[in-house]
């Protein structure tokens, strides 16, 4: 699992460095039949993990990462909200949305989440974080920065922010692309941008 997603989140896209758990996407408690099958297993924080529980989802009614292009549905921005991202018919959106709420990145300090649910506050901090290595590559652009970056980028977590943080320069998009496991290059184009996946899949 860690060769195929990388020591991150599937859903918060937060690094893990412990308490990692296997997720059944179709939860074992209500298809028992699956609870040792690799296409129903993702990666997720404990947080993404207790929130979706047991629920008996269909997998239509959301954004799969695995399945998904969810680059193309799910925008994590400014402030660490994550929000459907805009340019979506209403149908992707309601899924957008549930897949937000599924998981509880909608979670934020005056929704009064756990204090032990700290995923808005990370995401936050990579923002500026993210927001702070664009302006030093601002002022030194060179191919050492650009790989720090990217390393900082791995350490950190939280693919989409640095990808929307880095929206109009191409070159880092597609470093960081190359650079977390398990990000499909399929589901970008040429300039970086996401496109369908193959049958039509966001």
């Amino acid at each position: 699992m860690f060769d195929r997603i990388g020591e991150y989140c599937s859903f918060c896209e937060r690094k893990i460095n412990s308490s990692l758990a296997v997720e059944h996407v179709l939860s074992k408690h209500h298809h028992p039949t699956l609870e040792r099958d690799w296409n129903n297993f993702l990666l997720a924080c404990v947080n993404c993990n207790s929130t979706k529980g047991h629920a008996n989802v269909q997998l239509t009614d959301y954004f799969w990462p695995d399945r998904d292009n969810t680059a193309r549905a799910v925008l994590h921005g400014a402030a660490g909200i994550v929000k459907p991202a805009p340019g979506l018919n209403p149908a992707d959106a309601k899924r957008a949305q549930s897949t937000i709420v599924l998981v509880g990145l909608d979670k934020l300090p005056h929704k009064k989440p756990r204090r032990s649910d700290r995923r808005w506050q990370h995401r936050k901090e990579a923002w500026e974080v993210a927001q702070v290595a664009r302006a030093r590559i601002a002022q030194n652009d060179t191919p050492h920065m650009r790989d720090l970056t990217v390393a900082l980028a791995l350490e950190k977590g939280h693919w989409s922010i640095w990808m929307t943080v880095f929206a109009d320069d191409r070159d880092m998009r597609q470093r960081l692309i190359a650079a977390f496991t398990g990000t499909a290059t399929a589901c970008f184009d040429a300039a970086t941008q996401p496109v369908p996946r193959a049958g039509g899949a966001l």
